[in-house]
């Protein structure tokens, strides 16, 4: 099996982490989704040798986890300067640059307090990993950033958008 079929598969798995993810009302939840999503997806990015985008999901894993513990806007900052460190490292051009960027709005995101905020900087994320996926040519990736964009818009309209007493209750 090669590299890529093999990279494919995995973003698969990922894609029932993020689908799931944003149907949860509570923050925790969605973040331990995120921890397990990422990780596939950094062994996705890894197959294909996107050495930025896997190095950024390894950190990003490393994010989610420590942001279940602090909403410390210190630790975004100290995320953030890692982020920075690990696209200088592996600096591969555009590619790299978007997913710099896509990283820098998901830091932000995992540290937010509430998860109206998550969801509002992840949909900007989101939005960067779609174009990067897309300039990769990653066909399953361009799918489930779709899909996880698509998620986080659905679980935001439930909470935030449709009147009260009507929503569904959380997850």
């Amino acid at each position: 099996m090669s590299a890529f079929v093999l990279s494919q598969i995995m973003i698969g798995f990922a894609v029932f982490f993020d689908l799931i993810s944003f149907q949860f009302k509570d923050k925790t939840k969605i973040i331990k989704c995120f921890v397990c999503a990422v990780t596939l997806i950094g062994i996705h990015f890894a197959l294909l040798e996107q050495w930025t985008a896997a190095g950024l999901m390894a950190l990003g894993a490393i994010r989610y986890t420590t942001s279940l513990y602090t909403s410390s806007k210190k630790m975004a900052g100290l995320f953030s300067f890692f982020t920075l460190i690990i696209t200088y490292m592996t600096f591969a051009g555009l590619t790299s640059l978007v997913s710099c960027a896509a990283a820098l709005f998901q830091n932000v995101a995992a540290f937010s307090k509430h998860d109206k905020q998550l969801r509002q900087f992840m949909i900007a994320g989101t939005s960067l990993w779609l174009t990067h996926n897309i300039l990769i040519g990653s066909p399953s990736a361009v799918v489930l950033e779709a899909l996880f964009l698509a998620s986080n818009l659905i679980g935001y309209y439930r909470y935030y958008i449709k009147t009260p007493s009507t929503a569904a209750n959380p997850i």
